[in-house]
């Protein structure tokens, strides 16, 4: 065994070699883009990891197994090069060039790779935070594919999630050490502490400035903490961690601390830091101490020289390839919003992994003329879905014992078992976050959001999960399928009465059903669940269990496309679209109408069957659009400005619009006889119209 200049015994777990020319290719790389790249406009936006490299590039060589994941965050560069990322990828990457991990979509520095012999990377997004949810998910997909699955061969596969100290402060920590510790995962925190969050020190992030110390009494949690530029000290904590965290007995966390020795950004100019303070962060350079500690125990000084030689040409040849990159063509700029047959994603969702389940059809073949409610018609279409994929798991707040604060889980858990349905800790943005980690890690997840509103805290991860696909050039895909009731019921309230479908339609990359009775509820659950790009399915609560919205289940195969409206009642003097549960105040605002009116329900928001209601507009040269929503910005100004645009010259009369007013849903039921569109206004507003 070599020892190391101070007689430490070098660590034998690792090649050092590769972690010096990595570690100088890192270094030689950030200061090009420091001082030459982002000068001269070649890089735009640069993050420096310089100060970080040493137990990154440690890490990257003990995360070797088939399913071993990492979750990382901006200043993480030096694990990706030790992953596998290659110095022209890098460079390419912070130059947006087509060479690039993201094709030019995305931050250079917001990685994703698929795994080239080490960890697959998971894709991350710019969001201080974001990073440690989706790793939790993938370290209980794990333990689920192992158990669950029978892949034991997966058995001591772990995700390791990088962060600053920074990001100690941020929901998603906080969810994710919750999520970890209380399922005891083969999860591993990297919380590299360099003392500043941009240029917010440590004490007012942490109190005492020590994340693991806070954590001491932390339950089913284990604890490293030590110094993250000393290589023999770093070695031997990040072998330890590692080997605790593969035997599964439960997460750990490892702090180390390190210097920040650039800015925040290629923007920050670090004024406040003191000389004294920046003098004794290069002070605790790791390179300084790892040229100390292996020259010359490990290696020569000519043979360190050599290293950094080949260090700087191969980054100086990787920086001319990158360079002679064309930029990315404008025209691929709209590919991979979402799935497409053709081209799968590599990892990912079920089509990643091989499996392939039946298109269905559209054409309902019920087993009985027994009208059940679109509760029992979620639920059962659950259980079939259930018992057809191994891989979907149902979970939320109440979804397990009690069976859903709307009972549509009812009886599932008892059924399918506490693996596959199972309640979460009260997080929103832990139970999405930990979804897209499942559906990355090959799963088909299927949270519950208890009501619209409550999804507000997780609007971050499910933005992220809409652009991952765009955001990583196809590379990764997160098809999730998130169930959120909302609506008015018998009574309303701002928290539990809102629909708010315009901010999910604004959102690139989500898919949004929106049935109004229990049949298309069965079909379009069905598609998603079986579908290849992230769904969200509203439950409307005025109709789960409405009358009106009862049909005959339409049998185990049953499946809409999306993007397909139905026509409910053909007309040719005025088209009347709607969605939700706007369609049965629409269909009884025509029982006692003089005139053709033809009765569209969207079902699906995106897309939304533009042809058939410009069809329907062409024939009846009149347009009526209602929905729940508030009309600022609403969905149905989108409607409008289509038929507008399109079918400009087929009107007779002016588009118009009945929507709730900018205010929200109210407590009291008289109150929301002025907000939520009534069949009575409907009816006016189709007689104004029709006598126009």
């Amino acid at each position: 065994m070599n020892e190391l200049s101070n007689g430490t015994p070098l660590h034998p777990a690792f090649d050092w070699q590769e972690v010096t020319r990595l570690a100088l290719a890192s270094r030689f790389m950030d200061e090009m883009e420091e001082k030459e790249l982002t000068p001269q406009g070649i890089v735009t936006y640069q993050f420096s990891a310089r100060g970080h490299e040493l137990g990154q590039l440690l890490l990257s060589q003990l995360l070797n197994r088939s399913m071993d994941g990492a979750s990382v965050y901006y200043r993480s560069r030096p694990f990706m090069l030790g992953s596998g990322l290659t110095l022209e990828e890098a460079f390419a990457s912070d130059m947006a060039r087509p060479g690039g991990l993201s094709a030019g979509r995305d931050v250079g520095v917001v990685f994703n790779m698929p795994a080239r012999g080490r960890a697959t990377v998971l894709p991350m997004a710019g969001d201080v935070g974001s990073q440690f949810t989706p790793a939790a998910g993938w370290a209980q997909a794990l333990r689920y594919r192992a158990e669950v699955l029978g892949q034991e061969e997966l058995r001591g596969s772990i995700c390791v999630v990088f962060g600053g100290d920074g990001a100690v402060a941020t929901n998603g920590f906080w969810s994710a050490l919750t999520i970890a510790t209380t399922l005891r995962l083969p999860l591993l925190f990297v919380i590299e502490d360099n003392g500043y969050a941009i240029s917010v020190k440590s004490p007012l992030q942490t109190p005492g400035a020590n994340i693991a110390a806070n954590l001491a009494a932390w339950q089913n949690l284990k604890i490293w903490d030590g110094d993250g530029t000393n290589p023999p000290e770093t070695a031997v904590l990040i072998h330890d961690a590692v080997t605790y965290t593969r035997q599964w007995e439960g997460p750990a966390l490892l702090r180390l601390t390190v210097p920040r020795l650039s800015g925040h950004s290629s923007v920050d100019t670090q004024a406040y830091k003191s000389k004294a303070e920046l003098d004794a962060e290069w002070e605790r350079d790791p390179l300084v101490a790892l040229n100390r500690s292996l020259v010359p125990a490990v290696m020569s000084k000519a043979e360190w020289h050599d290293l950094v030689m080949q260090a700087m040409q191969e980054v100086a040849a990787a920086r001319q390839a990158a360079q002679a990159q064309p930029h990315p063509d404008v025209r691929s700029v709209a590919t991979y919003i979402w799935s497409q047959p053709d081209e799968p994603q590599q990892v990912g969702g079920l089509v990643a992994e091989g499996v392939h389940l039946s298109a269905g059809s559209s054409v309902p073949h019920p087993p009985d003329a027994r009208r059940i409610n679109m509760i029992e018609a979620i639920r059962r279409t659950l259980e079939v879905e259930l018992r057809l994929n191994p891989r979907c798991l149902l979970f939320g707040e109440d979804v397990g014992v009690k069976g859903g604060v709307h009972a549509a889980t009812l009886g599932l858990q008892a059924q399918f078992g506490e693996a596959r349905v199972f309640d979460t800790s009260l997080s929103e943005e832990g139970i999405i976050g930990r979804a897209v980690g499942m559906a990355l890690a090959g799963l088909m997840p299927v949270p519950e959001i208890q009501f619209r509103k409550y999804a507000d805290p997780a609007t971050e991860q499910l933005n992220n999960c809409g652009t991952l696909r765009w955001r990583t050039n196809n590379r990764f895909a997160a098809p999730i399928v998130v169930r959120i009731p909302g609506g008015y019921r018998k009574i309303g309230d701002p928290w539990h009465s809102v629909t708010s479908e315009i901010i999910f339609a604004h959102q690139p990359g989500l898919l949004l059903a929106f049935p109004s009775n229990a049949e298309d509820a069965v079909g379009l659950l069905r598609a998603a669940l079986r579908g290849n790009d992230p769904v969200i399915f509203f439950e409307h609560r005025a109709m789960l269990d409405a009358a009106w919205a009862r049909r005959p289940y339409p049998g185990d195969d049953f499946m809409l496309p999306f993007g397909q409206a139905k026509i409910l009642q053909p007309g040719t003097d005025l088209t009347l679209v709607t969605w939700g549960a706007m369609v049965e105040r629409c269909e009884l605002a025509l029982q006692e109408i003089d005139g053709s009116v033809e009765l569209i329900d969207l079902r699906t928001i995106v897309p939304w069957d533009k042809e058939a209601v410009l069809a329907s507009v062409r024939k009846t040269s009149k347009c009526l659009i209602v929905h729940e929503d508030i009309g600022l910005g609403g969905f149905g100004a989108e409607i409008a400005a289509t038929v507008a645009d399109e079918a400009f010259l087929d009107l007779d009369g002016p588009i118009l619009r009945l929507t709730a007013p900018s205010v929200p849903v109210p407590f009291s039921t008289h109150l929301m006889e002025g907000v939520v569109p009534t069949v009575a206004q409907i009816r006016a507003q189709i007689a104004e119209l029709l006598a126009f």
